[in-house]
């Protein structure tokens, strides 16, 4: 894994980390790669390729998290992008909590070990099903990477959200079907295209809240 790969592609996002916080991405990522040989946790393999495909993918959404406090990470399977969004966000947004919520036992296991040993005070792992979470408080958003369509992620995550909250779908190409199949409870707010260094295709970041 190539640590300057990382800082070039931070510097192309126009992000700008510490040397401490991009040692623990890179901790992050080597972590990732060794326990996925062994429990499945993604489909790249290739070490080089999880900083694009993960670390700067994940991070790629980190400048549109504005005004938020509490925000869930649902089917984040490895931690992404709640982990890296947990390390870029201890100095850049300091009062930016995320929850992950794994159904998935050794996935959620994966980012407990993670949490203790990138010591992440601002991430916390939630092992449970979305819809039979019911948390203390609403969050103010709720994030998905490929997590499903946008109409089984908005309708099993409603519950988790307060009201005025939004929706952030992680996307690649353009959903124009998924979002023409949506429920007229739930309406698309913004759709912003991602450039994410070192990654040649499409990403969009879909930003839906109730109508």
């Amino acid at each position: 894994m190539n640590a300057d790969a990382l800082d070039a592609g931070l510097d192309a996002l126009g992000l700008s980390l510490s040397v401490a916080a991009q040692a623990r991405l890179m901790s992050f990522a080597a972590l990732l790669h060794k326990w996925n040989k062994v429990y499945n946790l993604t489909s790249i393999r290739d070490a080089a390729e999880v900083v694009t495909h993960h670390l700067l993918d994940s991070l790629a959404v980190l400048p549109h998290l504005d005004g938020i406090a509490t925000l869930a990470d649902v089917g984040s399977g490895g931690g992404l992008p709640g982990i890296p969004l947990a390390i870029a966000a201890a100095e850049s947004r300091p009062r930016l909590a995320i929850t992950s919520i794994e159904t998935v036992n050794k996935k959620a296991s994966f980012q407990q070990q993670a949490k203790i040993e990138l010591a992440l005070a601002n991430f916390s792992v939630v092992n449970e099903r979305v819809e039979n979470v019911r948390p203390e408080a609403p969050f103010d958003a709720v994030i998905s990477r490929a997590f499903s369509e946008l109409s089984d992620f908005v309708g099993l995550t409603a519950h988790l959200l307060r009201p005025g909250g939004h929706f952030l779908a992680m996307k690649g190409v353009y959903p124009r079907d998924e979002i023409a199949r949506l429920p007229v409870t739930f309406r698309v707010v913004e759709t912003v295209p991602l450039a994410v260094p070192g990654l040649r295709a499409e990403r969009h970041l879909i930003i839906l809240e109730r109508n």
